[in-house]
This record gives C-alpha cells, structure tokens and sequence, in this order.
C-alpha cells in the first residue's frame, strides 16, 4: 500500500515536472540591437549576429526612443492609428504623409499606414516592414525591409529584449549610412557634368 502510494505521488510529481516549463530552457534565445547612428538592425542569438538589415528609424521631430526595451505585442497585419495618407473619392492620394486628424475633404478618407510584421517595444514604436530610403524618415517606428521583417518577427516572441542606441545621424544620411552607395560616379550623373559655358 504504501508502495503504491509512493508509485502515485512519484507520477504526479513528475507530471507537474513536465508540465511546468523551465525558464532557462523555454526562454526565447534571441534579442534585438538598433543601431540608430549606423541606421541597422542585429539579431542575435546566444550572443551572435544571425542577421544585420538597413533600417528607417525616426526623423527628427519624431526620434526611436532609446534605452532597453522588450517585445510586447506583435500583430502580423497591423495598420497605424496615427499616420497613412488621405485619399480623394477615386483613390488618388492628395496628402501621402497624413496625421489621422488632419481634416478630410468631402468625399476623401483617410487611409491607415501599414505596419506588416509589427512588433512593438515602447509607446506606439515597433518593427515592422516599411520603406527604407536611406536616412531616418520614420515618425519613430524602426522600419525594415520586408524579408527581413519576417526573419525577426518569426524569431522574436513577446518578452524578447530589444536594446536601441546612437545617435541619429543628421541631414541627408545617405552619406551616412553603410547601407547606401557613398558616392555616384561623376561618370554616371549628369549632374555633375561641367556647363557648357565653361567649356
């Protein structure tokens, strides 16, 4: 009897043992570096890099906040409650960088931005895969290139710590930036061709 009742209370430990989960070994190996000054962001796992990408972080007047952060939220299709464009009857865009309180004409609508892939770390900031011009053009999100949007949001869970540093670069970053070609060829720029009054 008691050999039973040993037999029973073993099994119940060792099913409460597999069903709780071990933090050390459940926990997500992955977290997230923005580098703001070098416009780029790092996944890494287990202390290494596993992919780099070119990122839009925000503009001055709207700057990524840094500090430590972690995931908390992800949403696959997510639409901006702040920012989109407006658009007229026809669909045809009169306002492309619109704050969802400017006023609408008769007849226009305001159209949410898209934010696929979003994973938010602060406030209304996040991830998520977006246009990347070359310099920070964003109203604070870090955008991504959209593959790469889906490499981290496959690879980050909620809790995940995301570390956002440097300084935002100023002007017109694509000098800037290690992502974009330094310089076009003098050759290739039509621009660059001496006058024809100094010839």
């Amino acid at each position: 009897m008691i050999v039973r009742l040993l037999w029973r209370l073993g099994s119940v430990l060792l099913l409460l043992f597999e069903l709780t989960p071990l933090h050390a070994q459940d926990s997500n190996p992955f977290t997230v570096e923005i580098d703001l000054q070098e416009q780029a962001a790092y996944l890494i796992r287990d202390g290494r890099v596993v992919l780099s990408t070119p990122i839009a972080s925000g503009r001055y007047g709207h700057l990524t906040p840094t500090g430590s952060f972690k995931i908390i939220e992800k949403e696959r299709n997510h639409y901006s409650s702040m920012y989109g464009k407006i658009v007229d009857a026809r669909g045809n865009t009169i306002v492309a960088d619109a704050d969802a309180d400017m006023p609408v004409p008769p007849s226009g609508k305001f159209v949410p931005a898209p934010m696929r892939y979003f994973m938010r770390f602060s406030g209304a900031n996040g991830m998520h895969a977006g246009y990347l011009p070359g310099y920070p053009a964003s109203h604070g999100c870090v955008r991504l290139r959209e593959e790469n949007a889906i490499a981290f949001f496959n690879a980050v869970d909620v809790g995940t710590p995301v570390t956002v540093f440097g300084r935002t670069p100023r002007g017109r970053y694509s000098e800037e930036s290690q992502w974009m070609p330094r310089r076009r060829s003098p050759f290739m720029d039509p621009r660059s061709a001496t006058p024809w009054w100094w010839r």
